[in-house]
């Protein structure tokens, strides 16, 4: 299983110079890639911008969006033409994660249809493509992805969510969940692909918060409950499954790996380089 760490875009008032640096240590350490996820309507970075900036800071890590809300993107020819220069720029890098989102407040904001956002993602995912190929609506619209496409991962709980994810994607990323479960999802996921006409095998990611050191749990605990502020009291359930400490990391990581999990995405609820150090020696040494 590889192991993958994000970039933490959504620690509000993050410092752009320790993120830049916390790319770069992520390349030195050996972490297989680098991911962000994707708010509106909250002090965090822009996605696709913050890869930018990392994929400039870096050599070989893998750039995700893990995941990209693209549906909140008002013009599908723009998001090809930033996703195809990110992917140029880091010398062919990218994947792009993506889910329609459940926070309607993310799309008013960007004067973007909430209600039909399933539909219009289906529909960006095609013309994305199409843009890519040097076809769209507008035939000529560049840069290409070095190797001619850019891979898309799927994202979301939701049944149009995981069918979208097996029509069009390399696989799915769990927003997280207990590990011992993550057959199940496998299972579930590989029935839909099937049906989808599929070959070989989906890619199968997860998503999994981390906050180690002698104040792990506290800074799970506010970080998380400010980001899933909009949940209610899920947001306590939540940060209650954040990973607090070295052997639980590791137990975690093997679980994951021993129920068909490809990679696994660990989120810093902090901005500091030094944590990432932390994670390293868990589960890279």
């Amino acid at each position: 299983m590889q192991i993958g760490v994000a970039l933490p875009t959504g620690v509000p008032g993050a410092d752009g110079s320790r993120l830049i640096e916390f790319a770069r240590r992520a390349d030195r350490l050996g972490f297989h890639s680098l991911t962000v996820t994707d708010r509106v309507v909250y002090d965090s970075y822009d996605s696709i911008v913050a890869l930018a900036a990392a994929a400039g800071a870096t050599e070989r890590i893998e750039l995700v969006t893990a995941i990209l809300l693209a549906a909140t993107r008002p013009s599908n020819v723009e998001l090809a033409k930033q996703l195809a220069s990110l992917d140029r720029l880091s010398g062919g890098r990218l994947v792009v994660g993506v889910s329609s989102g459940m926070r309607e407040d993310d799309y008013a904001a960007t004067g973007t249809d909430y209600h039909s956002r399933g539909r219009r993602l289906d529909e960006a995912l095609v013309e994305l493509q199409e843009i890519w190929a040097g076809k769209g609506p507008v035939p000529g619209v560049g840069p290409r992805p070095v190797n001619g496409t850019i891979p898309i991962w799927g994202g979301g709980h939701s049944a149009a969510g995981l069918r979208r994810a097996a029509r069009h994607g390399i696989g799915w990323i769990s927003p997280g969940g207990p590990p011992h479960k993550f057959s199940e999802l496998v299972a579930n996921f590989r029935t839909l692909w099937d049906e989808e006409g599929r070959t070989g095998a989906p890619r199968m990611g997860a998503n999994c918060y981390v906050a180690l050191g002698p104040n792990g749990a506290e800074e799970a605990k506010k970080h998380m409950l400010s980001y899933y502020a909009f949940m209610g009291q899920m947001a306590e359930h939540l940060a209650k499954g954040a990973v607090t400490e070295p052997e639980q990391l590791r137990a975690v990581v093997d679980l994951y790996e021993a129920n068909g999990c490809d990679e696994i995405f660990l989120l810093s609820v902090t901005d500091d380089p030094d944590h990432l150090d932390r994670i390293a020696d868990v589960v890279l040494k």
